[in-house]
């Protein structure tokens, strides 16, 4: 890959990148804020100003580094907001929506960047290709963050739903595994992979649970915002 191409594709993917971030934890303060709880609010954190969210780490190395190796998945996080349950209304309840925005903002900001292709008849013809790769990227970015998101396991946000809806023998089991969720998406998402090709097979679980409904999300998307 030349650098001019390496360029282009930071171009591409940077502003996607930073509003499907910067919105999702956004979303996740500004909900807890008006169910009570104002932690996020006091710490800044329910902004649109995306160096309040980044995290170097996994918000720029780690998925930079996927896509220039052209991995499969892309993986990254940002810094988690501040959510203290206790304050909330109704704390299990209210648990649920909080976790829930974050995904719901993804799934929004994908239609809105669906929207954009009804604009491209509008723009210089030198600047098609480029607002159209951020607009494919924005859908695919924020539909793929959405999904994951919702993976029953803490501390994702679909975690946070099932914890919050479950039965306590399942949500309090469930609710313990939060300290040992990010090692347990690190090794399915990378090592059982890895090792699995090693040993001649060809196994990825997160890509077999993920394509089906990321692709559905993506036309569903596309069909309700009159692109398809």
């Amino acid at each position: 890959m030349d650098f001019a191409n390496i360029l282009y594709q930071i171009s591409v993917w940077i502003v996607p990148a930073l509003a499907a971030i910067t919105l999702h934890e956004a979303a996740h303060g500004y909900v807890a804020w008006k169910l009570g709880d104002d932690t996020a609010l006091r710490q800044g954190r329910v902004s649109f100003n995306p160096f309040k969210h980044i995290d170097p780490m996994g918000t720029i190395l780690i998925p930079g580094f996927l896509l220039l190796v052209k991995a499969p998945f892309l993986f990254g996080y940002a810094k988690p907001v501040p959510v203290n349950f206790a304050r909330l209304g109704n704390p299990r309840r209210d648990m649920v929506w909080v976790a829930l925005a974050g995904p719901g903002m993804n799934f929004l900001l994908a239609f809105l960047f669906a929207l954009g292709f009804h604009l491209l008849a509008f723009l210089p013809g030198s600047t098609l290709h480029w607002f159209a790769d951020n607009f494919k990227n924005g859908i695919i970015l924020n539909v793929v963050l959405g999904v994951f998101n919702l993976l029953p396991l803490p501390p994702l946000d679909g975690g946070r739903v099932a914890v919050g809806i479950l039965p306590d023998r399942l949500a309090i089991p469930l609710a313990r595994l939060e300290r040992y969720g990010f090692l347990i998406l690190i090794g399915v998402i990378f090592l059982v992979p890895m090792i699995s090709r090693q040993l001649g097979a060809e196994i990825d679980p997160i890509s077999w649970l993920l394509t089906g409904p990321i692709g559905y999300m993506v036309n569903l998307i596309a069909k309700l915002a009159g692109v398809v």
